[in-house]
């Protein structure tokens, strides 16, 4: 029989590399699941997340913060009352002043001269005052010879009256003991003396007249002299505000001014910030049920990171600040979105941290604030006490 050969084909084998598993064994793998380590992974991303949930949950229940706090404080403005020149500045910026102290000091000369002014005016009514004294005195004199003559005139009046009936009782149609013309005479010398009378009296009258007219120009002049005198008052104020002082003790911070300038009523030259501040924290309204005043807070302020202050609820504005606001929200439209609103909530910082910190803590820093609302009303914990 012939020899039958036969031919097998030999097709490349793909080589498995060391410490791989078989293939037969890959399905038996697949079975058992994901391993260990991803497991372990996913639980603890599980108990994290429970953890930060019950945090946040724990912390909105008994805790209300804001960052939208900033410390403030009194900022006085200082300014001139009276317009003039600068002479002297006796103070720089970041200066601790006192109250009382002298800031800066104008030109005094204009405020000067108008005092001098005033002053020779009230000399000169003075001296009017004596003119009219005087003049009071001789319309007395006056009034007293005219009520003198007066008298004389009264008396002439009485003789004259007198004459004319006894030459009337002489000259009759019975008896003729005088003659006509001096019964004429007599009855002419009545009638004379008692026109006298009358033109006396007048001139009493007129004197006294002048009297009364005399003292009334003596008391205008008087009235005069007081009004000077409140001018010069006024001037010499105006002399004193020549020296601008500060009005409240604390630092001096945006000085404006320098020697040389002129400067006009209200003008602001520096201002003043007082060591006595506060922090303002705008509070959401649904943030506002669990706060009440006298509750300690904790504050956080940017500029000192590494120092954590303890202040108190002082009190609430007694509007949001949507109200205090130049253009406030009209809500009377007819298209209507409730958004929450933020009242401003005073907090007052201890005394022994203003005291630690003060030139620190000024007017404008950033703070964050926190209140735990598991704390007791001051009231319940005088009673509890």
């Amino acid at each position: 029989m012939p020899d039958t050969q036969t031919t097998v084909d030999h097709k490349p084998v793909a080589a498995v590399p060391p410490g791989a598993p078989a293939a037969q064994g890959a399905p038996a793998n697949a079975a058992k699941g994901p391993p260990k380590r991803v497991l372990i992974v996913v639980g603890l991303i599980a108990a994290a997340a429970l953890v930060a949930g019950g945090r946040m949950w724990y912390r909105s229940h008994y805790f209300v913060e804001t960052e939208n706090a900033y410390v403030t404080g009194h900022v006085h403005p200082v300014s001139s009352r009276i317009p003039g020149v600068v002479t002297k500045v006796m103070f720089d910026d970041n200066q601790i002043v006192k109250a009382g102290d002298v800031l800066a000091e104008l030109d005094p000369a204009d405020q000067g001269v108008k005092v001098e002014q005033i002053q020779a005016q009230i000399a000169s009514v003075q001296q009017q005052i004596l003119q009219a004294d005087a003049a009071v005195e001789q319309a007395k004199a006056q009034a007293s010879a005219a009520q003198a003559q007066v008298v004389q005139a009264q008396a002439n009046l009485v003789r004259a009256k007198q004459d004319a009936d006894r030459y009337g009782q002489l000259y009759n149609s019975t008896m003729k003991a005088v003659s006509k013309a001096e019964v004429d005479a007599a009855t002419a010398a009545r009638a004379g003396a008692t026109a006298d009378v009358t033109a006396r009296r007048d001139n009493a009258t007129a004197a006294r007249a002048q009297i009364a007219a005399a003292g009334a120009a003596r008391d205008v002049l008087k009235a005069q002299v007081k009004v000077l005198q409140a001018q010069l008052k006024d001037a010499q104020q105006q002399l004193g505000y020549n020296r601008i002082v500060s009005p409240v003790s604390g630092r001096v911070g945006k000085r404006s001014v320098e020697v040389g300038a002129r400067v006009q009523p209200g003008q602001q030259l520096a201002a003043i910030v007082q060591d006595d501040v506060w922090v303002v924290a705008n509070f959401k309204e649904t943030q506002l049920p669990g706060i009440v005043p006298g509750q300690e807070v904790k504050v956080e302020v940017d500029a000192l990171p590494k120092h954590e202050l303890v202040g108190r609820v002082d009190s609430f504005s007694p509007a949001s600040g949507n109200q205090f606001a130049l253009l406030p929200a009209d809500n009377a439209t007819g298209n209507f979105t409730k958004i929450v609103q933020r009242v401003p909530v005073k907090i007052t910082f201890a005394p022994d941290d203003l005291k630690k910190y003060a030139g620190r803590l000024v007017p404008g820093m950033s703070t964050v604030v926190e209140i735990d609302l598991r704390q007791k009303a001051p009231q319940q914990q005088a009673s509890a006490q």
